[in-house]
C-alpha cells in the first residue's frame, strides 16, 4: 500500500514523540487469550514508567479489564465481539469510536484477522500502526522433529517492547517496577487465618499435552500438606476443574480451592498473595509474574525456549522432562499436537523435584 499524505512514517513518528509526549495517543490491542493477555502487563507497566506523560487506551475484551488495571493509567476499552462489534460492521464501528480518540499510533500486540481489519480501518484514517511478530516460522523450525535444533527464540514479552519501539517507544524490560500486593478478599481471610506461607497451584492447561499427571500432582500436595507448614490454593475454571479441584481440596487440611469462590478480580488479588505459584505452561503462571511472585512451571510438549516462559522466571524454576529419553522435545507450541511415544513426558518429572524447587523457592 502507497503512503497517504496523512500517513506518517515511522521514523518521524519518532522523531517527534520526545516533545509531544503529553499530546501522543496510543492504541494498545491484545484481545486474548488470558496468558498472552498477563504477558502485556510487564510491558506497559516499563511503557507507563518510561513515557509517564503518555496517553495508553487499551483494547481487550471485557473479562480481562482486572488484568489491565494493573497498569497505572490507562484507559480501557471493550471489545464486544459478540455483539455490537461482532463481522465487519462491528469493526467498522469499533474502528470509529476509537478514531475519535484522536490517535497517533496502534500497537497491535495479537496480529489476528479482527486486528488486521481493525489496522486496514486505521490506515483508512491515516493513523499509522505497528504489529507483533509472531516469529511462526522460528517457532515452526523448533519443534520439527528431525533434524532437532534447540535454540531460544526471542520471548513474548521482547516481541511486545519490539512492536513500541517500532513506533518509537523504545523500553528496557529490565527496568524496575514496584508491583504492591492487594488487600486479601474477605473470603480469603475468613479461610485462611494462620500467618503462614500460601501455596498457590494451578494443575490444569488447555491441553493435556501441557498437564502434569493430576495423580502426580496430587502426590505434590499431599507431602505439602502433611508439613503442617503452608496453606495451598487451588486455582482452575469451569465446572469441570471446578468439581476435580474442590474433590481433590476435601481430602486434606491446608488445601483450599479457589474455583467459583471468587471474582475474577479477587481471584487476582489472592494471587499478589502468594509466597509462589506452581503452574503449567499456562495464564495462572503469567498472572502470578505480573505480581512479582515466584513461579515455578512444569512443561511437557512445550518447552520455555519458545517464549512463553513467565516473565523474569529464572531457568531453575522451569522444571522440564528427561530431554535424554525425549530429545525431540519439545514437539508442540502450544501442547496441541501429539507425538508418538511422546504422550507421557511429564512422567519423568518427579513429584520430588517439584517439592525439593517450592522448598528452596520458599
Amino acid at each position: 500500500m502507497g503512503k497517504t499524505s496523512k500517513d506518517k512514517t515511522i521514523s518521524s513518528l519518532s522523531a517527534e514523540m520526545p516533545k509531544a509526549e503529553e499530546d501522543f495517543q496510543l492504541l494498545v490491542i491484545r484481545l486474548s487469550a488470558m496468558g498472552d493477555v498477563a504477558m502485556t502487563v510487564p510491558v506497559l507497566q516499563r511503557l507507563v514508567k518510561t513515557y509517564p506523560r503518555l496517553k495508553i487506551t487499551v483494547l481487550t475484551k471485557p473479562f480481562f479489564h482486572p488484568i489491565f488495571e494493573e497498569v497505572p493509567g490507562v484507559t480501557i476499552v471493550s471489545a464486544e465481539v459478540n455483539t455490537k462489534h461482532k463481522g465487519i460492521f462491528g469493526l467498522w464501528k469499533l474502528a470509529r469510536e476509537l478514531q475519535s480518540l484522536r490517535l497517533h499510533a496502534v500497537a497491535d500486540l495479537h496480529n489476528v484477522l479482527r486486528t488486521k481489519i481493525l489496522r486496514f480501518f486505521f490506515f483508512f484514517f491515516g493513523i499509522k500502526s505497528a504489529v507483533i511478530d509472531k516469529g511462526r516460522a522460528e517457532k515452526k523450525e523448533l519443534t520439527k522433529l528431525h533434524p532437532k535444533n534447540i535454540q531460544p527464540l526471542k520471548t513474548t514479552h521482547q516481541r511486545y517492547a519490539k512492536v513500541f519501539a517500532e513506533l518509537g517507544l523504545p523500553i528496557d524490560l529490565n527496568v524496575s517496577v514496584e508491583v504492591k500486593k492487594h488487600p486479601i478478599p474477605q473470603f480469603i481471610k475468613e479461610k485462611l487465618t494462620q500467618p503462614r506461607k500460601w501455596i498457590g497451584i494451578a494443575p490444569f492447561a488447555a491441553h493435556k499435552a501441557k498437564m502434569y499427571p493430576l495423580s502426580k500432582m496430587e502426590e505434590v500436595i499431599a507431602k505439602l500438606d502433611a508439613e503442617n507448614k503452608y496453606d495451598i490454593l487451588l486455582f482452575g475454571g469451569g465446572k469441570h476443574e471446578e468439581a476435580q479441584l474442590n474433590k481433590l481440596a476435601s481430602n486434606y487440611k491446608n488445601v483450599i480451592s479457589m474455583v467459583g469462590k471468587l471474582t475474577f478480580k479477587e481471584e487476582l488479588q489472592t494471587v499478589s498473595n502468594l509466597d509462589v505459584m506452581l503452574s503449567m505452561d499456562s495464564g495462572n503462571g503469567h498472572l502470578a509474574a505480573m505480581f512479582g511472585i515466584p513461579v515455578i512451571t512444569v512443561w511437557g510438549a512445550t518447552h520455555p525456549f519458545a517464549g512463553f516462559a513467565p516473565f523474569q522466571q529464572p531457568k531453575e524454576n522451569q522444571l522440564l522432562p528427561d530431554l535424554e529419553k525425549y530429545p525431540l522435545l519439545p514437539t508442540s507450541i502450544y501442547g496441541n499436537k501429539h507425538v508418538e511415544g511422546y504422550e507421557e513426558v511429564m512422567q519423568s518429572i518427579s513429584p520430588t523435584e517439584i517439592l525439593n524447587r517450592i522448598e528452596e523457592v520458599l
